[in-house]
């Protein structure tokens, strides 16, 4: 275990079937939190939903997961192997990910979690961290790794540079790590001696230092010289049983000690980081559409306040178009509102505007009173001032509900008026209204009903 975080095996089996539990009562309490969310958000956290539901599968099964890293060619596949006690030519393939992270079941460890009667070990083998054309198979590298329950990081010499830092970023994740010093046929006794001791002082605050097994997974033929009993010598090659005998009694004593503990552990560390990722996805995911729906409505009441030519008429067209708006944000955000309220909060942030409001109804009332006084004639004339009063006040509106409906409904301890002023402190209003004049003048161009298009 990385030396960093230590599991606590203090505790009573009872103690900790209680912990695995109290972890699946949190993993499922997320899931069910992401199955109330809006449709489009749970169609863009399908994939985390996913991963959830297979860790729950996990963790109600117990089923322990093993992962093995290393570069190409030190031998994870063979580590395999041998822990397996055959050569493994036909893998199970784990739902959605590439063929290039093989999961094994290790039928002849000889291990269950206690009171798990489905509990099993998989042994997991991923891409070389040294592959070329990685950056897909790092990702799914590294979700084995988020996933796994105990690693083991293969080496057949001292760590290169390369290994350091991948073995350095594995124990980050605060898993219980073996470094497997492998080949060590290829060595004598004296440099077998000279590695472990090299590995355990670079690796001392990584990886401690009875977690640091020599093993040969595929040792090489050695070549006897057979004497029959004429006295006849013949050479023959004989390869040696595999010893990797050492590894697999780390490997069950740590989980004979903190096998539920570590179930526990692992599945309340990615419960709580695929949390933190859901909740800034949907944090960006409703900002977005709140952005989306605020910039629309802004340009829908620009165009149909300023295309108004019935005085007065568009005064009120344009508080209908704002409320609209508050509505739409509020579903957003997961909140149903019903008209009046969702007036009434208009109402409100429109009051907290003050003088930004109150322009607006000045414009809007000169700009009306002249379409009055020409008959609709004025309405071209006024469009763009009229437009561009309106379409920033939305745009208030807008952001101002945003606020509200993040904070859960409230202002979040403050007041409409200090929450209003912070948005009109932070707002570059001659930007907001160079946007709404661009898209009024597309959008009028565009409108075979516009003024300027009647000849």
């Amino acid at each position: 275990m990385s030396e960093s975080a230590p599991v606590d095996t203090s505790g009573s089996q009872d103690g900790r079937r209680e912990t695995v539990e109290a972890a699946l009562a949190s993993l499922q309490k997320t899931l069910t939190k992401i199955r109330g969310c809006p449709e489009k958000e749970k169609q863009a956290l399908r994939r985390e939903v996913e991963q959830l539901e297979s860790m729950e599968q996990k963790l109600t099964q117990g089923r322990v997961e093993i992962v093995v890293f290393g570069e190409i060619s030190t031998g994870k596949s063979a580590l395999i192997n041998a822990l397996i006690g055959e050569a493994v030519t036909e893998v199970d393939v784990r739902g959605g990910w590439t063929k290039e992270v093989w999961h094994v079941p290790w039928e002849g460890s000889g291990y269950c979690i206690p009171g798990l009667d489905q509990s099993q070990i998989v042994l997991i083998d991923t891409p070389g961290i040294n592959e070329v054309g990685g950056a897909s198979r790092a990702e799914l590298a590294d979700e084995a790794a988020e996933r796994s329950d105990l690693i083991l990081f293969v080496t057949d010499s001292d760590l290169n540079d390369t290994e350091f830092t991948a073995l350095a970023t594995l124990a980050a994740r605060n898993k219980p790590i073996l470094l497997i010093l492998n080949k060590v046929d290829l060595y004598s006794q004296q440099q077998r001696r000279q590695l472990i001791e090299i590995l355990q002082d670079r690796c001392r605050d990584i990886v401690s230092a009875d977690n640091i097994i020599p093993a040969s997974a595929d040792p090489r033929e050695i070549e006897y010289v057979i004497e029959d009993a004429q006295g006849k010598t013949r050479h023959e090659l004989r390869k040696p049983q595999a010893d990797v005998e050492s590894v697999k009694a780390r490997i069950l004593e740590i989980l004979a000690q903190e096998g539920l503990a570590l179930l526990a552990l692992n599945a309340a560390m990615y419960t709580a980081d695929k949390s933190d990722r859901i909740a800034v996805l949907r944090i960006q995911m409703r900002e977005q559409a709140a952005q989306q729906t605020i910039w629309t409505f802004a340009g829908l009441k620009s165009v149909a306040v300023a295309l108004n030519p019935v005085g007065f008429a568009d005064v009120a067209g344009g508080a209908t178009v704002d409320v609209a708006m508050v509505i739409t944000l509020g579903r957003i955000y997961g909140l149903e509102m019903a008209w009046q309220p969702a007036k009434d909060l208009f109402l409100a942030i429109a009051k907290a505007a003050g003088w930004v409001m109150l322009g607006e109804t000045v414009t809007h009332f000169l700009s009306s009173s002249l379409k009055v006084l020409t008959a609709g004639a004025a309405t071209l004339l006024t469009a763009v001032p009229q437009a561009a009063a309106a379409g920033y006040g939305s745009f208030i509106v807008g952001q101002a509900a945003k606020y509200y409906f993040e904070q859960g409904a409230s202002w979040g301890g403050e007041s409409p008026k200090a929450v209003v002023r912070r948005i009109l402190e932070t707002t570059d209003r001659d930007s907001v209204i160079a946007r709404l004049k661009d898209e009024l003048k597309e959008k009028l161009h565009r409108n075979p009903h516009s003024p300027s298009n009647k000849e």
